[in-house]
């Protein structure tokens, strides 16, 4: 906003016309108040005039191209954030070290989310309106993502999740596809098909019992999709109990689930609920297999629920570090060289996504939001390490899966499921 011959307008002028020593002096109550309503009237007025220019627009300067990423490095499920951000940053050292993107290095720029929606959509606007970052990658959760999604899409960034496999990430509720969203991973329907089909097929079970965290739009919508696909196949969900994240005592629940005597036990959750409930189900003894989807991958369920617990138990992932892929291979020893451990699914496709975006902005030969936008959309055949990836038209990949066994506390490699 700008003013003719730069002049500001009259409020802002009159109050540089009273002198408060003089009004102190006086001792005039009323000129006094009047002086602390122009100052607050100028505060108010700054900032307006800071902000006319429209939306902050994002740009990168001639050495680098900033890159938000909106993570939970704090909160309930840390662990994944911090796994995926390893990912993150392993593919930047690459990329950044073979010469980076157009000439340009690649800057990672932070944000915390704390594991809370309402943090994410701070996170996002901060990313945007503050750090000026020409994409975002993040958040890990569907629900956190879901929470950042309009923020990108209103400020025009194009915002991919690593992770989140909720289907209303990138279609509405209305059925349109959301412009500036995009994901990395499979989507939930995906894993409740995988988890249906394998139950039936390879557990040959014909009864399941559905166990939901009724908290977390990611539980309940792999709920739905495996109760669809299992019905499909010949079985039938005969119950349905439910948690809270954070929940302690499952045992109840958990008599409930025993009683109804099913063949397996189905339980779509992340792993601290889901360690103490595989803990305490065998407490009971409940001894069927339970089986679940990539929220379980952490290594510290085995802490949780004790090895010998764990017998028995599966679940859907998005790779395996024990896949024999050179691709594969090599960001196993290049990730347990940086890190000292091995990556999980959230690492890889944390690195996956990474260069997802890397590729985007080198065919879009541009750092500006609208471009990288384009060309994310476009992507097609790109190998990554939790496999070939194209974008449908809904902005989610299609691509390969895995189920994961787990033995003894260790993730073993099952069987691989494609599209």
């Amino acid at each position: 906003m700008s003013y003719a011959g730069g002049r500001k307008p009259a409020i802002v002028a009159d109050l540089f016309h009273l002198d408060l020593a003089l009004i102190l002096q006086r001792g005039d109550d009323i000129m006094f108040k009047k002086w602390l309503a122009l100052t607050a009237a100028t505060v108010m007025l700054t900032g307006l005039l800071a902000g006319c220019g429209g939306a902050a627009t994002t740009s990168s300067n001639d050495k680098e191209i900033k890159i938000g990423a909106n993570i939970e490095l704090t909160g309930g499920v840390a662990d994944y954030g911090k796994q995926t951000l390893n990912g993150m940053l392993l593919a930047i050292k690459e990329v950044n070290n073979a010469g980076g993107v157009l000439g340009k290095k690649i800057v990672l720029v932070q944000a915390d989310n704390k594991s809370e929606a309402s943090e994410a959509g701070n996170a996002t606007t901060k990313l945007i309106t503050q750090d000026k970052v020409s994409a975002m990658l993040g958040p890990v959760t569907s629900s956190n993502a879901l929470a950042s999604v309009q923020i990108a899409q209103d400020n025009k960034v194009p915002l991919i999740t690593p992770t989140g496999t909720n289907t209303k990430i990138t279609v509405d509720d209305n059925k349109k596809v959301r412009p500036y969203a995009f994901r990395g991973c499979f989507i939930d329907p995906f894993q409740g098909v995988i988890m249906a089909n394998f139950a039936s097929k390879t557990l040959n079970a014909k009864t399941a019992v559905m166990y939901i965290d009724s908290s977390s739009d990611y539980s309940k919508n792999l709920g739905e999709s495996f109760e669809e696909s299992f019905a499909k196949v010949g079985g039938t969900v005969i119950g349905k109990e439910a948690f809270l994240q954070k929940d302690q005592d499952f045992k109840a629940a958990l008599t409930k689930i025993k009683a109804m005597n099913p063949e397996v036990i189905f339980l779509p959750a992340y792993y601290e609920e889901v360690g103490k409930i595989v803990k305490q189900a065998r407490e009971i003894g409940i001894t069927v297999p339970i089986i679940g989807t990539d929220g379980w991958d952490n290594a510290k369920i085995s802490e949780i629920a004790g090895a010998a617990a764990l017998n028995n138990t599966f679940f859907s992932n998005h790779y395996s570090p024990e896949d024999t892929e050179q691709r594969v291979s090599k960001f196993v020893e290049a990730y347990k060289k940086e890190y000292n451990e091995a990556p999980s699914a959230f690492a890889a496709l944390g690195y996956d996504t990474t260069l997802m975006l890397v590729d985007a902005i080198k065919r879009a030969n541009s750092a500006e939001p609208a471009k990288i936008r384009d060309a994310v959309e476009q992507t097609k055949d790109l190998q990554l390490v939790t496999g070939v990836l194209t974008l449908d038209a809904n902005h989610n990949p299609i691509k390969s899966a895995v189920v994961i066994e787990l033995k003894d506390g260790k993730r073993t490699f099952r069987e691989k499921v494609n599209p």
